[in-house]
């Protein structure tokens, strides 16, 4: 397992639609967390795919990282993921092509198998709940194929010689594997799965084949982080996540509930166990409370990298909230260095 160093740290960006928002604001929102975290010095910015889910606004990650890589120079934009087995692998190709040819050794293809939404919403958007469908390899290998040139007389214009980073994402040990199999670099849903995480990475890592994509293996795990300026703002800002999950599964999606909003709601007993499950593995608090527990997380894990999500009803606090992590961080690191 790796040695715990400097922090690498990247944000993963739902585009979250607030109550008293619309999805307009949300996605200029996501143009300006952008903005915000490159000059704070993060790596990349990913964007996921989304879809029938009233409070996020992701549900085409091509055309918003078009203007996410628009916006900024230096930062490194892209899918955390694209769906695969929703779309045609030529639309990706041809999709993130253009990206990577407007923006050239900026973009990142993440990957996932899961439809990202509902059933029904799947339905939609594949036109068959065909298992054959959902082949994830042979639809990966379609996809490389087109950026490689190596599927026959169907070219991908833009599309081959221009292939982004290609990243497979998972919540379980199928990408885990495929990944390391295929020598991409792999991240993992530590923020939705952290039961897995262990067991995939150490999966990844056994089974790492070098390719000329990577040469050693390369993992980064979801977070969700919530940092504000005591524990108590922290918490308080970081409790209508718990609210809008529970809402979801019980097949009620909404716009983004506020803090007042969830304070106000009167949990069952089931339904306050439920949350507290799903929060418990949350990184929320001050600087303090979040470089000590992030520290120990990336301790256990060996990630090499943190993708941070933060779900706040307030763009203020979302952008606050990367702020103090990144300045947290900056500050274990000088103090390891020392």
């Amino acid at each position: 397992m790796p040695s715990v160093g400097p922090a690498t740290l990247s944000v993963l960006d739902l585009a979250p639609v607030a109550t008293g928002s619309s999805p307009g604001e949300a996605l200029r929102h996501s143009i300006e967390l952008a903005q915000h975290v490159e000059q704070l010095g993060y790596t990349r910015h990913w964007v996921a795919e989304h879809h029938n889910m009233p409070g996020i606004a992701s549900s085409a990650p091509a055309v918003l990282i078009a203007h996410l890589a628009a916006a900024t120079t230096t930062l490194r934009v892209g899918s955390g993921g694209v769906m695969l087995p929703n779309h045609a692998p030529l639309v990706v190709a041809e999709q993130f092509g253009t990206l990577e040819a407007l923006h050239p050794g900026r973009i990142d293809l993440g990957i996932g198998r899961a439809p990202g939404t509902d059933q029904i919403t799947a339905y939609a958007l594949r036109r068959s709940l065909d298992p054959d469908a959902d082949d994830l390899p042979k639809l990966l290998a379609e996809l490389r194929g087109y950026f490689r040139g190596t599927n026959g007389r169907i070219r991908a214009t833009p599309g081959e010689g221009d292939e982004p980073q290609i990243w497979l994402l998972g919540s379980s040990d199928f990408s885990a594997r495929l990944a390391a199999q295929l020598g991409l670099p792999f991240s993992f849903a530590h923020h939705f799965m952290p039961a897995n995480t262990l067991g995939a990475l150490e999966l990844y890592r056994s089974g790492f084949v070098p390719s000329a994509d990577l040469d050693a293996p390369y993992a980064s795990i979801g977070v969700q982080v919530v940092v504000a300026e005591t524990d108590e703002r922290a918490r308080y800002i970081h409790a209508p996540g718990g609210l809008s999950f529970l809402r979801l599964r019980r097949g009620e999606p909404g716009r983004f509930p506020s803090p007042e909003e969830a304070a106000a709601y009167e949990y069952t007993p089931a339904e306050r166990e439920f949350v507290d499950r799903w929060t418990s593995t949350h990184v929320v608090g001050s600087p303090e409370t979040v470089r000590r527990e992030l520290l120990e997380l990336q301790r256990r894990t060996g990630a090499d990298e943190l993708i941070v999500t933060t779900m706040v009803h307030d763009h203020a606090d979302r952008l606050r909230s990367y702020e103090l992590l990144a300045e947290a961080l900056s500050g274990a690191d000088a103090a390891r260095a020392a």
